[in-house]
Order: C-alpha cells, then sequence, then structure tokens
C-alpha cells in the first residue's frame, strides 16, 4: 500500500523545517514569498495539497440549506438558466457528499427569517440563495455564524459573499462584436429585471464608450417580462409602430428567452435573420441551438456557479474569521457565434 504523503515529506522536498512548512500552509506566521511559494509547489507536487483541501472539504461543509423563490422551482423551457444552476450545484454536492436541505418560498420573494430558522434546526453548515438579492433578505441572513452565498444576484452593500456571471463583462464583448461588424443603430430588448439584468444594459453602454460613439438611448425596448412571448410582443409593437425598427440593423436581447421571441416575430413578418437584421442573445439555453437561425449568443457558465457558491462557503468556513469582507465572484462569459449575426448589409 501505498505511503501517504505527510507535512514532513513536504518540509523536505522544499528544504524548510517543520515547523516553516506548516507556517506557510497555515498562514500563521510572515514568510518570503521565495519560501511560501516553494511550500506550496512541493505540496501541491507531492498530492499533498489537494488531500489536505478534500479533507477540509469533508470536514467543514455537510449540510447546505438551498433557498429558491417559487418562479425558479418548476423546471420548463423557460427556466432553464435557473434550473442548470441548480443542476450543477446538485451535481457537485452530489460528488462531495453534501446534503442538501432545500426550501421553496410561497411567493417571489424568500422570507429571511423562516431560512434562518430551518438552517438552525437542520444544523446547516451555509445557506445559498438563488435569483433573490432583495436587500431586506440579505440584511435577514447576512451574520458571522452561518455564511451566506447569493448566486445569480448582487449585494452592493457587500453584506454577503455573491457569485454571478459576468453581466456586463459580456455584454460589453457582445456589442463590441456587433460594432466591429460595422452595426450602428443596435437595439437593446430587455425587461425590467433584478440589477444583474441592469449589468447588460451597462456593458451594452460601455461598448459604445469605449468605441467613443454616443450611446443610442433611443433604442432601448421594454418588454413585460423575459419569457419569449414578451419578447414577441415587444417586437410586434415596435414594428406596429415603426416597421423600419428605428433604424435598426441589430437587435442585442437582454436573455435568450426574449430573443427566441424576436425570432418567431420578425419570421412571422418576413424579415429575414441575419440578411436584414441580426439577433443577439445572452445566457446559451438550449433551444437557440434548433432556433431558426441558430441564435448567436453570450455563454454564461451557469452549470459552474453551484461549485464556485460552495468553495466560497468552505473558504469561510475554514477560515472561520469573523471579520473577513464578502466576496464577490464573478465568473466569465463569452461569445458564441451561431447563424444570426452578420454585418449589416
Amino acid at each position: 500500500m501505498e505511503r501517504k504523503v505527510n507535512l514532513k515529506d513536504v518540509a523536505r522536498d522544499a528544504d524548510v523545517s517543520l515547523s516553516t512548512a506548516s507556517h506557510a500552509l497555515n498562514g500563521t506566521a510572515p514568510l518570503t514569498i521565495e519560501v511560501r511559494e516553494r511550500v506550496l509547489d512541493s505540496a501541491k507536487r507531492l498530492g499533498y495539497l489537494d488531500r489536505r483541501r478534500k479533507k477540509a472539504t469533508i470536514a467543514t461543509l455537510r449540510v447546505l440549506l438551498l433557498a429558491i423563490p417559487d418562479d425558479a422551482a418548476p423546471e420548463s423551457d423557460l427556466n432553464l438558466v435557473s434550473w442548470t444552476i441548480l443542476n450543477g450545484l446538485r451535481r457537485e454536492c452530489e460528488r462531495r457528499g453534501i446534503r442538501i436541505v432545500p426550501f421553496v418560498s410561497t411567493g417571489r420573494r424568500i422570507d429571511g427569517a423562516q431560512v434562518r430558522q430551518i438552517a438552525l434546526s437542520e444544523r446547516a453548515d451555509g445557506i445559498v440563495v438563488l435569483n433573490d438579492d432583495q436587500p431586506e433578505l440579505i440584511r435577514s441572513l447576512a451574520s458571522p455564524d452561518m455564511p451566506v452565498v447569493i448566486v445569480n444576484g448582487e449585494d452592493p452593500a457587500m453584506l454577503v459573499d455573491t457569485v454571478t456571471p459576468e453581466n456586463r463583462f459580456g455584454a460589453r464583448l457582445g456589442i463590441e462584436h456587433l460594432l466591429a461588424l460595422g452595426h450602428r443603430r443596435i437595439l437593446h430588448l430587455t425587461w425590467k429585471g433584478r440589477t444583474t439584468i441592469q449589468r447588460r444594459y451597462d456593458g451594452f453602454s460601455d461598448a459604445y464608450f469605449a468605441a467613443q460613439l454616443p450611446v443610442p438611448d433611443d433604442m432601448i425596448v421594454e418588454a413585460e417580462g423575459y419569457e419569449p412571448r414578451h419578447g414577441e410582443a415587444a417586437i410586434n409593437t415596435l414594428l406596429d409602430r415603426d416597421p423600419t425598427m428605428k433604424g435598426a440593423t441589430a437587435v442585442f436581447c437582454a436573455a435568450d428567452n426574449l430573443a427566441l421571441g424576436c425570432l418567431k416575430a420578425l419570421a412571422d413578418r418576413d424579415i429575414r435573420v441575419p440578411e436584414a437584421i441580426s439577433v443577439l442573445g445572452f445566457d446559451d439555453i438550449v433551444p437557440g441551438e434548433f432556433s431558426r437561425p441558430p441564435l448567436s449568443t453570450i455563454s454564461v457558465p451557469t452549470d459552474r456557479l453551484g461549485a464556485a457558491a460552495l468553495a466560497l462557503i468552505e473558504q469561510r468556513l475554514i477560515a472561520n474569521d469573523p471579520q473577513r469582507p464578502a466576496h464577490r465572484l464573478e465568473l466569465g462569459c463569452h461569445l458564441v457565434l451561431r447563424g444570426s449575426v452578420a454585418p449589416p448589409r
């Protein structure tokens, strides 16, 4: 049977004393960068660091309370983003042997007091909240004795840890591509969503600022919601009022669901995509791959958000530091080009 690597092996390999190796791995004494990196390199190469991290994970995070609003609970084509996040979290918890205690709100807003009560009764080690970042909820949950992570939401007050896609950067990336193709009159189809959706408008504006072009504020169209039918209705209303769609040569939709509705409205009017107008979505949900034409979009790492949230909880549990500041983690997005985007004609 192969002998397990221990701290003495790490110290010997790094050519330091046992106490120095311990201080380097635990951060309990000031050391030079060179010494600390040498110890960490040895620990990593010998497999000691990975084994220690796995032990820390098992020892610290055993039970997780998952709180979600009721509109994110049903599994449907309209909820693919939420369900991809949830499935990613579930798979990671299964892999690590973490028990999930689910809590679904009776309305669109989660009751923080109820969540905290259940977390205490279930002896949860941490709380993950999906899609709800109401300030009053965050204030009710923020506490040094119970790690909380908001997934797919923001906390401007920085009271709790949060994990989101980089909505602003992703939107900017998409608009910069459209601008590089020659588009200038880009319609932004959005809705009055949470702060995360506002960030996508911010990225829309950022791209114009970076290109030293005026932001076309007259090109913002708000749908009633994020569903395909809402996107379809908004585009039809605009076409009824202005068949030129304000002179737009491209439409940037704040969600793929809106983009799918936009494609349907344009197809019903025999407006060809991308020949007459380009359409760009955001999220990269599966139906976009099979739309006509296939939808170009900003791909969001929704399946990675859950694992990132667990990592933040683990870090807070291991640190055991009541003064540890809140962390805001944003995962990068990337552009996926299919058939719905082309240079303007």
